[in-house]
Parts: structure tokens; sequence; C-alpha cells
């Protein structure tokens, strides 16, 4: 276009002749010649301005925005700054997902879920404040399922005693503010959740790793490191560890809560698996304290959906006063809607038919990722076949390296979660996570070769 051509030669701003003699210098139709303004005009090449004519319009210079001053307003953080975990980031949905954190949709209970939402948002939850510790209703579901794992003799939570959270994640976030402090140590499990090490360092808590196998911490070792560093709390995840799967014993819980007792220390209870049990019922360490020393989060998250975000914790005495004031000033109460959502599905009688054949697929999901591992992957060493969760943890050779690892096998359109994320301190040697609740087990074995032949090249 001939015209496009004046234009793009003329000065910002010129004012291009009238239309008539625009038809005269290109012999054109007034008809061809209007439309070809209107093409200019939406290319953004030329501007009308009504009564005064048309005009090339002035180039405007995008200037990159400068944040330097945010550097000395900010000053240096405090403490470690971490990133969200590699878990967390979204794949193409022709990839094996292996380092996925959550459950494959089809694990969900999805119909319960759609009927619960539309329930939710046609009652008063969807106008009404709920009061800050969490609607009445739910706070006696989180105590309920609590007591049915306690034993006689020992003195049951009460409603009173919950504290209703938008997920784990914060919830460990205002428990370590609060109870912890900055610059004050807490006590985790090595290898740990890398989400409780990020909300640690978040608050400026200082991390204190005690090593950690199968059945759980060396009590003689944390025990120790009580002694040594004055620590008041320990945060652990005595069933279905994440990344191990690690599941405590009743005798194993029972020397950690003695532990506690002697130390006049508390232990954060993180039970984010309680519904992924495939061979063993969890039974929470909360369930056998009577004297408020384990305070105890329970999340739905992972099991009910990831888009209805909301755990309860169970503290008592002044420790649930100051999780409760802390949760008050970040965020002043959870949508009703939400806890209203979640409360139906849990207590819908197709939930414990759901959480039955959940442990069925999840079993059949596992023992097909194992024994494919086992096949073509021989060279990573299952830790630990976990009696629930949702992962393997695997540790590879020594001098594996673990960046090209998952380069390796990404190029293969596999995607795997490298341990180091998992350690509160150094790594104990080179591991990987894998998500066996992902979507697609039948490409397991694919999957297992790609991770196989990737450890060779390694090698």
């Amino acid at each position: 276009m001939r015209l496009k051509e004046w234009i793009s030669g003329a000065a910002p701003g010129a004012r291009l002749p009238s239309t008539r003699s625009l038809v005269a210098e290109y012999q054109a139709s007034p008809v061809t010649v209007q439309k070809a303004l209107q093409t200019l005009t939406a290319q953004g090449l030329i501007e009308s301005r009504p009564g005064v004519g048309t005009f090339v319009r002035a180039a405007r210079m995008v200037r990159p925005a400068d944040y330097g001053w945010q550097t000395a307003a900010l000053r240096s953080p405090q403490g470690s700054v971490r990133v969200a975990s590699a878990t967390m980031r979204s794949t193409p949905n022709d990839v094996l997902a292996f380092h996925a954190g959550y459950p494959d949709r089809e694990l969900l209970p999805e119909r319960l879920i759609r009927a619960a939402l539309t329930r939710a948002a046609r009652s008063d939850a969807a106008l009404s404040r709920p009061p800050a510790a969490g609607i009445p209703e739910l706070q006696s579901w989180f105590v309920h399922e609590l007591g049915a794992s306690t034993p006689v003799g020992v003195t049951p939570p009460t409603p009173s005693d919950v504290i209703v959270v938008p997920g784990s994640q914060g919830g460990l976030s205002s428990i370590f503010r609060a109870l912890v402090g900055n610059g004050q140590p807490l006590l985790v499990e090595s290898p740990t959740y890398w989400g409780a090490i990020l909300a640690a360092a978040q608050a400026g808590v200082r991390l204190i790793p005690v090593p950690s196998g199968p059945e759980g911490p060396d009590p003689e070792e944390l025990s120790r490191a009580f002694e040594e560093t004055g620590a008041r709390m320990f945060y652990a995840q005595p069933n279905y560890a994440n990344p191990t799967g690690a599941q405590w014993s009743a005798q194993r819980a029972e020397q950690v809560l003695e532990i506690l007792r002697n130390h006049g220390a508390f232990l954060v209870e993180d039970d984010w698996a309680h519904d992924f049990g495939i061979t063993t019922t969890p039974n929470p360490v909360a369930a056998h304290d009577s004297s408020g020393h384990v305070i105890y989060i329970r999340s739905l998250t992972k099991s009910v959906s990831p888009a209805i975000r909301v755990a309860g914790i169970i503290a008592r005495g002044p420790a649930r006063e100051r999780i409760l004031a802390e949760r008050a000033a970040e965020m002043m109460y959870v949508s009703g809607v939400l806890q209203a959502a979640a409360l139906d599905v849990v207590t819908q009688p197709g939930w414990q038919t759901h959480l039955r054949g959940l442990r069925h697929q999840l079993q059949s999901r596992r023992d097909l990722l194992a024994s494919s591992l086992r096949e073509h992957a021989p060279q990573a060493h299952i830790t630990t076949v976990p009696k629930g969760g949702l992962n393997l943890w695997l540790r590879l050779p020594d001098g594996t390296d673990l960046d090209k690892l998952t380069r390796d096998c990404e190029s293969s359109r596999v995607i795997i979660a490298p341990g180091n994320e998992w350690f509160p301190a150094e790594p104990a040697g080179p591991y990987i996570r894998l998500n066996y609740a992902g979507a697609n087990p039948a490409a397991f074995p694919e999957g297992a070769k790609v991770i196989g032949q990737a450890l060779e090249r390694n090698g």
C-alpha cells in the first residue's frame, strides 16, 4: 500500500492530505481510500481528530520500568530467601509429571465436590462472615475424627480447641511465627516437607535437622537435639512422611511424646496424608496427648480438592490463643463457602466410599511404579515401600548429577523432582521423589525406562 509507505516516511504528528486529495493522488475510489484509512487506524499508524484532520500517530517509546529505588527501601532480606518448590511448576499435559505434589484429578471425589460447592453457594455461608476460628460444625468434625483414634484414659480435644485455616501451609507459617519466633531454633526431621522449610525460613526460624529413617527419628538423637539447642518445638510428619513415606510405630510415637514431656516441648504433627493410607491406617500422635504437647494440623486440600484449601489446627491452652491471634492478624477468617463445601464433602456417605476406592487405586499405582523402577531403573534404590501417602523416595548412586539427570529426563518428557529441597541442611546424598498418584499411570513403565537410561548416561 503506497499510502502506508508514505506514512512510514512521514514525521510523527504529520497531517495527512484530505480524502479528496488522496483519491486524486492515488487515482482510487473514495470507498477504497476510506477502507485504507480504517485499516491504518486499526493498525495504530494513524489517528483521526474530529474537526481537525487525520495525523500520523506519534510513536510512543516504552521505557523499561526502573525498580532500583526498592533496593534501598527494602534493604537486605531477613534470613534466607527460598522460592517455591519445583513440585509446584506447571507442565504441559503431554508429559509424565512425576514431580507433582498433588493427586491426579481422577483420584478426587469430583461429584461430591461439585454438589457441595453448589449447595454452599446457595446457603447462608455465601453471604455471612464466619467466626474467626471456623464454623462450629467443621470444628466439631475435626475433633470427632481425631477423637475416633483417642484411646480410653486420654482426654480428647473439644471443638473450641480447633482453628480452621486456609490450608496447612498457612497454618505452619502461623505456628512458627506465634510459637517459635524469629531467630529461635526449631527441630525438624531430615529430610522433611519442603513447605515447612519454606514457612520456617519466612518466619526467620532457625532449623535444626534431626536424622529420620523409615521408622521415624532416633529418640536419642531427638533428645540430644533438644538438650543441645534449647529448642521447644519439633516439626514432623508421623504418618506417610513427605518425601520418604515413613510411618512411626506406636512405640516410636510414645517415645517421642515422653521426650516432649521431659523437655517441656511441643510437637507440630503435620497429618497431611491422613486420607492416603494404603496398607495401614494413620494413628495420630495427637490422639495420645492430653496435655497440649502436640499441635495437630490436618489438611483436606490434597484429598478433597486443591481448590478447597481448608485445614484444621488442634491446639490446647495458651498456644491455641497465640496461633489464633497470629491468624487473625494475617487473615481474619477462612471463606465460609469453602468451609461449608469441605464439611459437606467429608460428611457425605459417599466420602467413605471414595476413600475405600482411593486406597485400592493408590496401591495399584504405587506397586506399578515400584515394579517398573525395579525392572528399568535398578540403580534407583527405593528406600522403603510406603504404607500410604503419594510418593516413592529413591536413593541414587553416589556422584549422580541431579541437575543433569533432571534435564535428561525432561528432554524425554518425564518430569522428576530432585530431592535436595527436602533437606533443611546439606543433602545426605542424591535422591529424587516420584509421585505415583499423578496422571497417566499406564505410562509409568516407560517413565521408569527413561529414568533408568538417564541414570546410565549420568554414570
